[in-house]
């Protein structure tokens, strides 16, 4: 298994250091006494995570290491990383292995499908996030994609620099964030970093917002949840979607949405 690179060296110590000061020492059973900053120390975590003080102090601080898979889950487990972060931690260690592209040739079968279930609202996006295909029930529900240029046919992009959105999505700001969290995970796992960091750097040069959000570090994963909308001609509107993987597809998610009586993500 190779090195990660220097930047992902970079991230994964920022990664690891923010995980470290979202937990509190009291949950771990740690007395606090007076500290001046929140969070566990780096020799907590190191000694709970069984390895040397300044192995993890190199590795925070993006030094040319190496983690042992066996040492990223004891990492995982004492700073209580959910699914979708501990696999965010591998794929910047390099531990997995990045080869999902970014396509934008959905299969004529899975433009067939999106069609066919017509009126279930569904589209296809790839592992950028970028809306490759969709029906005309998923048009009605958020926007019509075939009016706006290719570029702007992304869910990142939609949220932050696609004025209707704002509207539209109920609890605007904490959809924004999940969608933060699912591209930064997307990109992590991408072999060719390079279209993430071009759209990163298209909206944080217009979106205040996202430049605060963007470092917050957060990852999300994005399998099914609850998405509420405020719609300008049928109300609140009350969703569940489920994103699936075809097979042998890794770049792609086939996204669907059906009424829900309520819940959260």
């Amino acid at each position: 298994m190779k090195k990660p690179a220097a930047e992902e060296r970079k991230a994964l110590g920022a990664f690891l250091s923010s995980r470290r000061g979202r937990l509190q020492p009291a949950d771990l059973g740690i007395s606090t006494g007076q500290r001046r900053t929140p969070g566990l120390r780096r020799e907590e975590v190191a000694v709970l995570a069984g390895i040397s003080v300044s192995w993890y102090t190199r590795l925070e601080q993006g030094r040319d290491i190496s983690a042992s898979a066996a040492t990223l889950e004891r990492l995982a487990r004492v700073l209580r990383l959910d699914r979708a972060e501990a696999e965010h931690l591998l794929a910047l260690s390099s531990r997995q292995t990045a080869t999902i592209g970014t396509s934008e040739s959905p299969s004529d079968t899975l433009l067939n499908l999106i069609q066919a279930i017509d009126p279930v609202p569904a589209y296809i996006r790839n592992h950028r996030l970028d809306i490759l295909a969709w029906n005309s029930a998923v048009a009605d529900l958020f926007v019509d994609y075939g009016t706006l240029e290719p570029p702007a046919r992304n869910t990142l992009y939609l949220m932050f620099l696609y004025a209707p959105y704002r509207e539209l999505i109920h609890e605007w700001e904490r959809i924004a964030r999940g969608t933060i969290g699912v591209f930064r995970a997307a990109r992590a796992k991408a072999s060719d970093k390079a279209p993430y960091d071009e759209l990163i750097e298209e909206i944080s040069a217009e979106s205040e917002e996202f430049r605060h959000l963007w470092r917050e570090l957060d990852v999300q994963g994005f399998e099914e949840g609850i998405k509420r909308l405020n719609h300008p001609t049928r109300g609140r509107v009350d969703l569940a979607y489920v994103a699936l993987v075809p097979e042998g597809r890794p770049d792609l998610s086939f996204v669907s949405y059906l009424p829900s009586a309520g819940g959260g993500d």
